[in-house]
């Protein structure tokens, strides 16, 4: 046999039990052919030494939205601006050097303000054009007069408490949550060409952080979505990294099945969790049970502090627990959505009633962000069967924020570690980009010292060893992808996806795994980034 590609002199961290580490690893067509002396006295058409650079497998980033961060780096981007003249100025300097209908900001965030923005603040500084601020965390926007105006909006909007009014009863322009379905209706479709071009630039900041496959938490609808034709332009995009499409919950319907099929809910050509190939492939159903932290809408048993809010359901309880048992039935894997521990109940409660009633031994159901988990829920995740798929750079960049709005006690309660793998309830790394950065040796780090930005120390207990965060974004993240076989470690037979880093995760100081230079990065044996 003839080699594609053969490294040699390499630290390789394969990720695998049954093999932990190696010094050569051999590619042919794509794949890992072998190890050391597996692939002893065969020949190469390309040989690469390493110099004893860690190599390991590309990381997995089970929750990203590439379409949402692509677009984003092409807004303007708010996130820096810390008062409510710099938001305004920056906005008016941008106003008067783009063209078109419609001026799209991102990174907008209350928390630094004290308050909510205005429509009526946004007007002098847009020239009447249509103005769509999205709120960094995607649980709210804020738009100007001119949308506002667009909207026609109705009594029965208007009594809706996501739709943020004024004492006159008026609407001041922000939305939260569902109620941001008004807006985003009238913004989009973004168009296919757009929308391929967000995705090969949301791809190549994946690559550059070691990311060769990921999950899209949600297409088509609901939060984040391009367009009911998206699907078309990931198939069109031909990205350089793998992708597993979910679909939200929205994009199903009743699909008229004989009755002893048991599948009520599905696509169109009744395509569910599976289909699909090496770099493309349909995954779970994605749905919403609440909000999120940042804009105060996560769901909550207790009240954030100093408040009587406890944030909200996405709807009504019995009939997002219906919905969970008929997707279930219907054979999709579910990832839910679920950040305060109230929806976190009603996740846990929902999974076990599906399973009773239709029993699926690996059926995979993934819990995303498991944001705020109370000790009396770890047993019953584990039970339940749940993927805690995690973001722990939330607790990096906003640790500071949530804490405070969350108290002493429940800030340590947030993304855990080792209350998740000691009560048997499997991790998966991922990042929610554009959230936040991205950048899988961030949230390594962070998994390790549970050290924010700030110095803030959240949850010490819940840290957990570099070897147990790597295997997050490697083997536990593919698992969850329904790809273990094929991805997360490099092994004999599977996907040559390999990143080069400049140092060991294992062996540098922990507070120095998120400086490690990611230096190449290879897809199928092929170099994509480096």
């Amino acid at each position: 046999m003839l080699l594609d590609l053969r490294i040699e002199d390499a630290n390789v961290v394969t990720m695998d039990a049954a093999r932990p580490s190696a010094r050569a690893i051999g590619i042919w067509d794509g794949r890992v052919v072998g190890l050391d002396e597996e692939i002893d006295g065969l020949r190469a058409r390309e040989t690469v030494r390493a110099d004893g650079a860690t190599v390991l497998p590309g990381f997995v980033d089970a929750h990203t939205h590439l379409a949402w961060a692509g677009r984003g780096a092409r807004s303007l981007d708010i996130s820096g601006c810390t008062t409510r003249e710099e938001i305004l100025a920056t906005i008016a300097r941008h106003a008067r050097t783009v063209d078109g209908e419609w001026i799209d900001v991102v990174g907008y965030d209350q928390r630094p303000l004290g308050r909510h923005l205005t429509a009526a603040e946004l007007d002098p500084v847009t020239g009447g054009r249509k103005a769509f601020l999205l709120h960094r965390s995607g649980h709210a926007c804020l738009v100007n007069t001119a949308v506002l105006h667009g909207l026609s909006l109705t009594a029965e909007h208007l009594a809706d408490p996501d739709v943020l009014c004024d004492e006159h009863g008026e609407p001041t322009g922000v939305f939260l949550e569902a109620a941001q379905a008004a807006v985003h209706r009238m913004r989009r479709p973004y168009d296919l060409a757009e929308t391929i071009a967000a995705l090969r630039q949301a791809a190549g900041t994946c690559l550059a952080q070691g990311v060769t496959a990921c999950g899209e938490a949600g297409i088509v609808a609901g939060l984040g979505a391009s367009t009911p034709i998206e699907l078309l332009a990931y198939q069109r995009a031909d990205l350089p990294i793998r992708v597993q499409l979910m679909v939200s919950d929205l994009a199903l319907h009743p699909v008229g099945a004989a009755p002893s099929d048991g599948v009520t809910l599905g696509l169109d050509l009744g395509m569910s969790s599976g289909f699909g190939g090496d770099r493309l492939w349909l995954g779970a159903m994605k749905m919403w049970l609440d909000g999120g932290v940042q804009a105060r809408t996560a769901a909550l048993s207790e009240p954030f502090c100093g408040t009587d809010n406890r944030g909200a359901l996405a709807g009504d309880e019995a009939e997002l627990r219906r919905k969970i048992v008929a997707a279930h039935a219907s054979g999709w894997q579910l990832a839910l959505h679920a950040i305060g521990d109230r929806a976190i109940d009603v996740a846990i409660e929902a999974l076990v009633e599906a399973q009773r009633a239709h029993p699926r031994p690996d059926a995979r159901h993934r819990i995303e962000h498991c944001g705020i988990v109370r000790p009396d829920q770890l047993p019953r995740l584990a039970e339940c069967g749940a993927i805690a798929v995690v973001q722990p750079e939330f607790l990096w960049a906003y640790g500071d924020d949530y804490a405070a709005v969350l108290g002493e006690t429940r800030a340590h309660w947030q993304y855990r570690g080792r209350g998740f793998l000691d009560a048997g309830v499997p991790v998966a790394g991922s990042s929610d980009r554009p959230v936040v950065g991205g950048a899988p040796l961030r949230a390594i780090e962070y998994m390790v010292r549970r050290r924010g930005a700030s110095g803030l120390v959240t949850g010490p207990g819940e840290a957990i060893t570099v070897e147990e965060a790597l295997h997050a974004y490697t083997m536990a993240a593919a698992h969850a992808l329904g790809r273990e076989t094929v991805l997360g470690s490099i092994s004999p037979r599977k996907w040559a996806d390999l990143v080069v880093l400049g140092d060991d995760p294992r062996t540098v100081p922990a507070d120095r795994i998120a400086q490690i230079e990611v230096r190449a990065t290879y897809v199928a044996g092929e170099k994509a980034h480096g």
